[in-house]
């Protein structure tokens, strides 16, 4: 076998690929042999038959034509490792000459996974920011978990801003229904702030079978395109009024949410805020940290390959998020008045982005030898099994090469941030307030 190497634009080359008879004999009596298990050849059990005679039976084009695949993945193996390659991705086949008894020759043009040359972590400058719950954070949370045992009495009367009214609402624009404007049990807190500013006010002071007609502005930034900026028209019936009764902050209260005190409430809730906090700063901090290691390091061209897979990955975590939500990606891309392949365009900056950060990951690890274990893989898959409860499909998921792949990036990517918060703010991460920019 031989070949030569051509350097190509975007990260790819191009390997002109000759494999002589002698070298690809192999495969073609493999082939063979498979053949004869799915072609009933005469005189002979299946898989048994002889070459020569498989060979006379069916044809030497039908037998390399089985045993192409076998070929150009070996020689092209053997290509890339002589010239040390690291491709990415699948290699583009072009046969050039394939004839029984001759030389087989093939091109394949694959991209490369692209060098970085590393930003210098010991220049990067990050701000910690002091992350301090005060009391009025906790007071809210008091407040929402008070609401939610609040208890709705029926009432007579008028509405006033402490209480729920149930209505039934019709919205329409210059006399014609909005789609999906209609609520006959449309539920309004009157002292929250409504989803259409000005709703819950125009509210107050209604009483029980009154109808009510108003108009309202939709704001330009409302999540629905087809109503944002809109005037629309309300149709709005008061079905019942209830006066909501809250319960008194005391230490009975805590004691429903299982503390032994008003006290002990207000502790747990400030050091579950404060633990929040702090796991978002660092969420923050990794960020911003990786961020400026991406923009001091320089790249060589990105191929497209890594790009289009990028937007791939993130178009399904869109359609996995729309359905946890309960929308379908129809319903989206209309309300967003867009198609698949406009969605695909909007990926490619932020695609462009987490290429590069997977590709910056991946050389501080190479850089610094961090390897990831094989019972450390095992380690995390046997919290994801705690965490599912051992949930048969979890279970067989994990089996799979491609999800036992998936955990060790995770754990690689994991400890290339460790290192790179070291190497940043020091050995504690908490210094990272002593490289705060002037």
């Amino acid at each position: 076998m031989s070949h030569t190497k051509k350097d190509l634009t975007k990260s790819q080359v191009e390997l002109s690929i000759t494999v002589a008879p002698a070298d690809y004999q192999k495969d073609l009596e493999a082939a063979a042999a498979r053949l004869s298990e799915r072609a009933a050849i005469h005189g002979f059990r299946p898989g048994k038959a002889p070459y020569d005679i498989v060979k006379q039976n069916l044809g030497e084009i039908k037998i390399m034509e089985e045993a192409l695949q076998q070929i150009v993945e070996t020689s092209f193996y053997k290509a890339v490792t002589a010239e040390k390659l690291s491709t990415i991705g699948m290699p583009e086949i072009t046969i050039e000459k394939m004839a029984p008894g001759n030389d087989f020759v093939f091109k394949a043009t694959v991209a490369l996974m692209p060098s970085v040359k590393l930003a210098d972590l010991t220049t990067i400058k990050v701000e910690r920011k002091d992350k301090k719950v005060d009391e009025a954070e906790v007071n809210k949370v008091i407040e929402d978990l008070r609401k939610m045992q609040g208890k709705e009495v029926a009432k007579d009367g008028i509405a006033t801003k402490d209480d729920k009214v149930v209505v039934s609402m019709n919205m329409s624009i210059d006399k014609v229904p909005v789609e999906g404007g209609q609520a006959p049990n449309h539920q309004v807190y009157l002292n929250e702030p409504h989803y259409i500013p000005g709703f819950a006010e125009q509210l107050i002071g209604v009483k029980k079978d009154e109808n009510k007609k108003f108009s309202l502005k939709f704001p330009e930034e409302h999540y629905q395109k087809h109503l944002a900026g809109k005037e629309v028209d309300f149709d709005v019936t008061v079905k019942d009024i209830f006066s909501v009764e809250y319960p008194e902050l005391t230490d009975e209260f805590a004691t429903k949410l299982e503390q032994k005190s008003l006290a002990d409430l207000r502790k747990v809730l400030g050091d579950n805020l404060t633990h929040e906090a702090e796991h978002k700063e660092e969420q923050r901090l990794e960020g911003e940290i990786l961020e400026k290691v991406i923009a001091g390091s320089t790249f060589d061209e990105i191929p497209e390959v890594l790009i289009k897979a990028e937007k791939q990955k993130m178009f399904f975590e869109l359609k996995h998020s729309l359905e946890q939500q309960g929308i379908t990606l129809e319903d989206y891309l209309k309300d967003l008045k867009k198609t698949e392949e406009e969605i695909y365009a909007d990926f490619t900056e932020r695609a462009n982005t987490r290429v590069k950060a997977a590709l910056v990951s991946r050389q501080i690890a190479l850089d610094n030898g961090i390897k990831v274990e094989e019972k450390e893989i095992e380690a995390e898959a046997e919290k994801i099994k705690q965490g599912y409860n051992n949930d048969p499909k979890v279970l067989e998921a994990l089996k799979r090469p491609d999800v036992l792949d998936t955990l060790a990036a995770t754990i690689q990517n994991r400890k290339v941030v460790e290192l790179m918060k070291e190497k940043v703010c020091g050995k504690s991460t908490h210094d990272c307030s002593t490289h705060s920019h002037e």
